[in-house]
């Protein structure tokens, strides 16, 4: 599918695969890939950062190819490895049979044939259907050796392998890099990208998102989750519930077959919407009916 015209298209095509999004952000994406360039998004975890990319993949009809970061990766993970074992069979085969020259044999062992190809490589190849959707996932859990990697490679969008030369993308690949923030991501590699801070929701746009990813919610009962974890973000939790936790509440509840919160449905759901011990504490009991009051009265207030 060819990139969409102007933002209000960006907007419908996220809308399809269920990615609701405000008009800032759809022009941030609007524009990278009118422009070809790779778009930073920084947020809390849970907002919606990687649903980007995912969404994009989808309604784009586009490979996604997601680079995961963690701490230690260098640039040979990220981009290709030899396949050793393949290649110590085919030495041991060549001895066996004496019929290959050393020269020969290192040809063919450092060919296409034995190479592991990881993201970054993959990204540069030539993909059906157009450039790949390359996500560099949680970039903030790696060190900065590896940023610098990450600059020269995004900047020519090509990889050099020493043994086979350089690699060029006969189409750069849409990429999105996300961060969650952790560490702050060096200013050189964050100019070579378009910048977007993806924030939570609004309430009205909460509800948006929740009719889209869980359209069995009843009326009632969407707007009492997104009350209610909204009014949960304000208190001083470890971990705060992003938009993730709100779909995935709202679905055990379903299954739960809930109609209303209540302060024992809440104690006894919090785990699909806290992911620490400590904040749970906090909010059991009497604390999970406080909140509750007070996310209702806004309800009626604003209502």
């Amino acid at each position: 599918m060819t990139i969409p015209p102007d933002i209000d298209a960006v907007q419908s095509l996220l809308a399809q695969s269920g990615y609701i999004c405000a008009r800032p952000l759809a022009t941030v994406v609007f524009l990278s890939l009118k422009l070809g360039r790779p778009l930073f998004l920084e947020g809390e975890a849970g907002v919606g950062k990687t649903e980007i990319a995912k969404a994009l993949a989808a309604t784009l009809d586009r490979r996604l190819i997601r680079l995961q970061c963690y701490e230690g990766l260098d640039a040979a993970s990220a981009v290709y490895e030899w396949n050793f074992p393949a290649q110590m069979i085919a030495i041991r085969t060549a001895e066996a049979s004496g019929g290959a020259d050393r020269q020969s044999l290192k040809t063919e062992l450092f060919s296409d044939e034995f190479l592991v190809e990881r993201p970054l490589l993959q990204a540069m190849r030539p993909q059906p259907g157009g450039a790949p959707v390359l996500l560099i996932d949680e970039l903030d859990r790696t060190d900065e050796p590896f940023e610098a990697f990450l600059l020269e490679a995004l900047s020519d969008f090509q990889v050099t392998i020493p043994e086979l030369g350089t690699i060029k993308a006969p189409e750069p690949p849409i990429v999105i890099l996300t961060s969650n923030r952790t560490r702050e991501v060096h200013d050189a590699l964050k100019r070579r990208c378009l910048y977007h801070w993806v924030d939570y929701p609004t309430f009205d746009r909460e509800i948006e998102i929740l009719h889209s990813r869980a359209p069995e919610a009843a009326e009632n009962l969407s707007r009492e989750i997104v009350a209610f974890v909204q009014r949960l973000r304000t208190e001083d939790l470890f971990k705060k519930p992003g938009v993730a936790e709100t779909i995935d509440w709202a679905k055990c509840l379903l299954a739960l077959d809930v109609i209303n919160l209540s302060p024992e449905v809440i104690s006894d759901t919090l785990g699909a919407i806290l992911k620490y011990q400590d904040d749970i504490q906090k909010i059991q009991g009497s604390e999970a009916k406080r909140l509750l009051d007070e996310a209702k009265t806004n309800l009626v207030t604003s209502g």
